[in-house]
């Protein structure tokens, strides 16, 4: 994995807004309805190698294939894990209140109708529908990874850019996504999960790609949770970063980007967890580089902590220095201060300049109109270049 040598590297989360056409074939697949397969990869195809362009003439340095082959970060492990059956009811995991939900009930209700709405312009129906696990887990994804990595490989192929990332999903996630009826603990599910996953890491990390594993989970848990301990969400963390470990073991550190963040919640939170509260436990998940959240209102102030936590030396930082949760657009020269800070507490070669999420939702379509996300990079990019100019006088 390549650090900020000689000037600052930049990238992203993963996902960026999609074309609108993908987003009604794309659910279809990964909620396992009828479409047109052959004309789906070559829709995804195209699209790829237009996402990919479009980030080279940016200037963005380390890309990926914008997540154009998934209907979101999340669902596009539906068809790829063995196992699981449909049921007909709202997943659990959206239907519990959270300590900001319960904070601001009128907002939050407010939203929900608004959701909604955005809902309905996809033309997907409000069903009802979750996927639960009733037995053995195993990974059958491997024809679709592989077509990812391919196209991945063919939007890259003469393009001037540093270096690629695929983004997979962590066992974690999947453990809310999918409920458990079948094993007897929670922690023989998570390991179950954390071994069909690996197969997916492999592939991708084998394929000479960088893979990122997202894992908002992590630390939104204690949000979704309101009558949890800090030391009880502790402990919860701690098992998840054993097991993600599990599922990443033989797999070089310097192939692997680790990412978590507060979700695509843009919304009033002032119970996110802090970074003070789970630092330490990040830093256990054998990774090179982690991607966490900087920008937004909430957690700028949180690059100080580095002064006090000793980032390892061969570690990277990517800090969000542009937000998915405002739609003003960040000016260059906040965005370059943004990269001082950093690069002033873990030194410049080791900060990657990213973003604090990702820029396309799950299922409404864009979470910032694409104008918006494209303007975020642009800007992610000059404000890069500013303090490139600042870190390494001539």
């Amino acid at each position: 994995m390549k650090r900020s040598e000689q000037r600052v590297l930049t990238t992203h989360t993963g996902s960026l807004p999609r074309p609108r056409e993908l987003l009604l074939p794309l659910h279809a697949r990964d909620s396992g309805e009828s479409y047109n397969a052959e004309s789906l990869e070559r829709q995804i195809s195209e699209a790829i190698k237009n996402v990919v362009r479009r980030q080279a003439e940016y200037g963005i340095d380390v890309v990926d294939d914008g997540e154009h082959g998934r209907a979101s970060f999340a669902t596009y492990a539906n068809t790829r894990i063995g196992g699981l059956e449909r049921v007909k009811y709202p997943p659990k995991h959206i239907s519990r209140p959270t300590r900001d939900s319960l904070e601001f009930p009128a907002v939050y209700e407010e939203m929900r109708k608004m959701f909604g709405a955005r809902r309905a312009l996809t033309g997907r129906p409000e069903d009802a529908v979750s996927l639960v696990c009733t037995g053995p887990i195993k990974y059958i994804g491997h024809d679709q990874v592989k077509a990812d990595i391919e196209h991945l490989k063919a939007a890259t192929a003469g393009v001037d850019v540093e270096e690629a990332f695929i983004t997979a999903i962590s066992p974690t996630n999947l453990e809310m996504y999918f409920e458990n009826q079948y094993y007897n603990s929670e922690e023989e599910y998570l390991f179950a999960l954390a071994d069909a996953m690996r197969e997916e890491y492999k592939a991708i990390v084998d394929s000479g790609f960088l893979l990122q594993v997202d894992d908002p989970r992590l630390i939104t848990h204690y949000n979704r949770i309101p009558e949890l301990t800090l030391e009880e969400n502790r402990k919860f963390m701690e098992l998840r970063v054993e097991v993600l470990n599990h599922s990443l073991k033989g797999i070089p550190e310097d192939r692997v980007r680790f990412h978590t963040c507060y979700s695509i919640n843009v919304a009033p939170r002032v119970h996110d967890l802090e970074l003070k509260h789970y630092v330490d436990l990040m830093l256990k998940v054998r990774a090179r580089a982690y991607s966490i959240e900087a920008a937004n209102p909430r957690h700028e102030h949180e690059w100080r902590i580095w002064e006090e936590v000793k980032l390892p030396d061969e570690k990277i930082l990517i800090p969000g220095v542009v937000s998915h949760c405002v739609y003003l657009v960040e000016h260059p020269e906040l965005v370059a201060d943004r990269i001082e800070k950093f690069a002033s507490v873990v030194g410049r070669e080791r900060v990657i300049a990213g973003t604090d999420c990702g820029f396309a939702s799950a299922r409404a379509g864009d979470e910032v109109h694409p104008d918006v996300a494209w303007a975020k990079l642009k800007s992610l990019v000059e404000g890069a270049r500013i303090a490139t100019s600042r870190l390494w006088p001539s």
